[in-house]
């Protein structure tokens, strides 16, 4: 089978493959990674959990989307289920299914790491270039106000009623119809996600994508990867069965880039546990509001994040924040709005009429923030462990107060929490409600669709994982880790181009050293 070029459903397979580079995960990392290595003359396999999907397999429907496109259907949550996480699996990783909001990693927080981390070959400068390539590829360009369907358009207004500034994202789309159905597959092709672009790239010069081919752990042997031992997953109704069979890929260099959870639990099941593998887990905890207008906003058609403000990333020693705005069809709309039987089906009748607006905590910056931990279960499935410390609850709960003032002052008749039951707002006289609202866990709906840390990249072994000059792991010599999970904190902006950039520029100096 070594011989077969292109997409390969892993079903079709069966014993060994043999490559110079094995890369665990196709999504922004590794699809540029592949991409990069590929067209520097490797013999590239990509090793997908995932299945292999295309424009004909999008139908904008929940129902399908969520469990063909989603980790656990859309249902991974946090050890005490109290935070919701949304994160892909297929061909293509998470950019299949995010929101396409594009954004460079903030000098700031790349000096952060610098003066804190010791990551010091990593700054603007030598990013630049390849960020400045990678837009060019994937056509990420700013929006207009003009192109923002109303729930963003609301988050703005009501942003600069409060004097809060609001600006409009970046989106990696090509002839975008903006139909709002991004988080359920592109069906025009036109949110230019990995699946598209790099992966097909990476093929081209030769590189071989292997789907629903779940790694279960790297045998490593005096201080050196020998393969990856898998197993192939079903292929029937979008289902992930295990299969009785099993794969073995050999390779002269191994990489990692099955995002920051599935990456650590790779590591563990693996025996490459130790030092501070699975710990500092940030998730830019994210806490929301519904608000209710007179005319209708219409929350599911239209690019679904066009606008962000970052008024608030910076606060002095407080937890900063960012807002944007989330679509809400109406499966995401039942999970995520509060209340049971009459109370839910009121809510749920109103959803032409809702916004929906987030506010997003940007974690890991102060020494007291730990983040969370990864660990695997009996079965050798991931659990993560996020204990919100009261710094972070105390932004969620300034988070909340702005998103309400701002909806209010953009002429919402009332906003709703996420609190269980909801508290109601139809004027800024309710919200010292706020003051005495239970900020708890599992007392109001909090989620995270950006997964970052637990295998964080450093100078120093005994507090990362892997090198910062090219993400080769510390201590075997043929393992390298290029994803959101050697990230030293958050981001405070959306994931995808920090790591599409680290990627490129990783790929390029792991070329340079292995020739």
């Amino acid at each position: 089978m070594s011989d077969k070029i292109g997409f390969i459903d892993g079903n079709s397979l069966d014993g060994e493959l043999t490559c110079e580079v094995c890369i665990v995960g196709s999504g922004a990392g590794g699809a540029v990674l592949a991409a990069r290595l590929a067209a520097a003359g490797k013999e590239v396999i990509v090793l997908e959990e995932g299945g292999h999907y295309t424009r004909a397999d999008f139908h904008m429907r929940e129902d399908e989307a969520f469990p063909m496109l989603y980790q656990e259907s859309g249902a991974r949550a946090t050890k005490d289920l109290s935070i919701a996480i949304l994160q892909g699996r297929a061909v293509g990783g998470s950019t299949v299914a995010n929101w396409t909001t594009s954004f460079r990693t903030p000098e700031s927080v790349l000096d952060q790491w610098a003066r804190v981390h010791g990551v010091r070959e990593l700054g603007v400068g030598a990013l630049n270039p390849h960020w400045d390539e990678i837009e060019k590829r994937l056509s990420i360009a700013q929006i207009s106000l003009e192109e923002t369907n109303r729930n963003n358009r609301l988050l703005y207004d009501g942003c600069k009623a409060i004097g809060l500034e609001a600006k409009t994202t970046f989106r990696n789309t090509r002839n975008c119809f903006k139909s709002g159905y991004c988080g359920m597959g592109c069906p025009v092709d036109a949110k230019q996600s990995m699946n598209i672009t790099y992966l097909p790239d990476a093929i081209a010069h030769g590189a071989r994508v292997v789907s629903r081919c779940r790694v279960d752990r790297l045998v490593v042997e005096a201080g050196h990867v020998a393969s990856a031992e898998c197993t192939v997953l079903s292929s029937d109704d979008y289902g992930y069965a295990e299969t009785p069979q099993r794969l073995r890929v050999r390779a002269k260099k191994f990489v990692l880039s099955a995002g920051a959870i599935g990456t650590p639990s790779i590591l563990i099941r693996s025996g490459l546990s130790g030092g501070v593998v699975g710990r500092g887990t940030y998730l830019h905890p994210v806490i929301g509001v519904t608000a209710r207008y007179k005319d209708p906003v219409e929350p599911f058609y239209g690019a679904p994040q066009s606008v962000a403000s970052h008024a608030l990333a910076h606060r002095g020693d407080k937890v900063g924040l960012f807002m944007e705005t989330a679509p809400l069809h109406p499966m995401l709309a039942a999970i995520s709005s509060s209340g049971f039987g009459p109370q839910h089906r009121a809510i749920m009748t109103e959803l032409p009429h809702l916004a929906a607006h987030i506010a997003l905590a940007i974690d890991g910056f102060h020494e007291s923030e730990t983040g969370g931990t990864v660990t695997v279960r009996p079965s050798g499935a991931p659990l993560v462990d996020y204990p919100i410390p009261p710094r972070i609850w105390e932004a969620l709960r300034e988070g909340l107060r702005t998103l309400i003032r701002l909806n209010l002052a953009a002429g919402a008749d009332w906003v709703l929490s996420g609190h269980d039951p909801a508290l109601r707002f139809s004027s800024e006289r309710d919200l010292g409600q706020l003051d005495s609202a239970p900020f708890a866990p599992n007392r109001v709906n909090i989620f995270s669709a950006h997964i970052m840390g637990g295998a964080r990249m450093g100078d120093d072994p005994a507090r990362s994982v892997v090198r910062s000059s090219d993400c080769r792991h510390h201590s075997v010599s043929n393992l390298h880790i290029v994803d959101g999970s050697i990230f030293p904190t958050s981001l405070g902006v959306n994931p995808q181009e920090t790591i599409y950039g680290i990627a490129q520029l990783m790929g390029d100096r792991m070329t340079q050293s292995w020739q």
